[in-house]
């Protein structure tokens, strides 16, 4: 269920249940500052407020996660949360996990982001989207060793989502065309993101800087006007790929049977193993879950695949209770 403005009085909910999405984040040439959100996966989060004051995580499943407050993801962005607002009440957190982590499509953000936007409604709301996705920044930070936005943006804000400045923090949210679909190839090994951010060199070419500036700006363009052919040509990362690409099982196979089977780009989800294809129109998307899983076949390497249409609202309630 969904929540339409003047329907709900946020201060006398008791609890909430939250859909708390998947997130694809760099989308090739937009490192740190370019994600989407996903319709068809996604956590499942239910906060409920307790006379207890402070934070306590009562129970997880789908994965093998710390109760305690300072080792989880959700845990350290809900306490960023509570110590800008204070509240006469407490919040007790389930977590339902349903996206892997280390998968490469946004498991932490799901969760860091899930929980500062179940508080603030439950709260009635007094934090912006803007002040939200900074909170939940502190959980990505203890998940990957720093504060990024590219997953907890687009999973608060729905779409596509442009990090253009972190200091301020300036976020945008980019429509994109209504048959725009991802079809995400996930290899069941984890490539954690600290790692993955550690195989990155800290120094690049101007020559490599300039054709990542012209693709990410032709990219956005080419979402904005609908433009196909252009998303197509801008789906190219000129310095993350080359270095990360080499740590996921028949990375190249697939982009390339991607792209051979009508994907306009393929790339890394996030710092991966998962690997994102996106498409012109439901059809294609599914041929191509189709041929990349024949890649597969006879290699000890089993695979999950998803086929999903950009989320254009984020986070989602499911249920409340008065």
């Amino acid at each position: 269920m969904l929540y339409e403005s003047g329907t709900i009085n946020y201060k006398n909910m008791e609890s909430i249940h939250l859909f708390c999405p998947a997130t694809v984040a760099n989308l090739s040439c937009g490192f740190d500052v370019l994600g989407l959100c996903l319709e068809t996966i996604g956590d499942e989060m239910i906060i409920h407020k307790t006379k207890e004051k402070g934070i306590r995580i009562t129970k997880i499943t789908g994965a093998d996660l710390p109760l305690e407050i300072e080792k989880n993801v959700a845990g350290v962005a809900a306490l960023a949360l509570l110590k800008e607002s204070n509240p006469d009440f407490g919040f007790a957190i389930e977590i339902h996990k349903k996206i892997k982590a280390g998968s490469g499509i946004g498991s932490s953000a799901a969760s860091a982001s899930g929980v500062v936007f179940g508080m603030n409604e439950l709260l009635g709301r007094p934090f912006s989207k803007c002040e939200l996705v900074k909170f939940a920044m502190k959980g990505e930070a203890l998940a990957s060793g720093s504060e990024h936005a590219d997953n907890v943006a687009p999973a608060i804000n729905g779409g596509f989502t442009l990090v253009r400045g972190y200091n301020p923090l300036d976020i945008i949210r980019i429509e994109s065309p209504s048959e725009l679909y991802v079809t995400i190839i996930h290899p069941q090994i984890e490539l954690k993101t600290s790692e993955m951010r550690a195989v990155l060199h800290p120094e690049i070419s101007l020559k490599s800087a300039i054709t990542q500036w012209g693709n990410l700006g032709g990219l956005i363009a080419g979402l904005y006007t609908s433009d196909y052919g252009l998303i197509q040509r801008s789906l190219h990362d000129e310095i993350v790929e080359p270095l990360r690409g080499k740590f996921i099982p028949n990375f190249d196979l697939v982009k390339m049977t991607a792209i051979k089977n009508g994907a306009l780009g393929a790339g890394i989800s996030g710092s991966g193993p998962s690997i994102f294809a996106l498409s012109e129109g439901k059809e294609i998307a599914e041929k191509i879950a189709v041929e990349v899983k024949k890649v597969f076949t006879g290699t000890p390497i089993p695979i999950e695949i998803h086929i999903s249409k950009i989320n254009p609202i984020g986070i989602q309630i499911i249920d409340q209770k008065m």
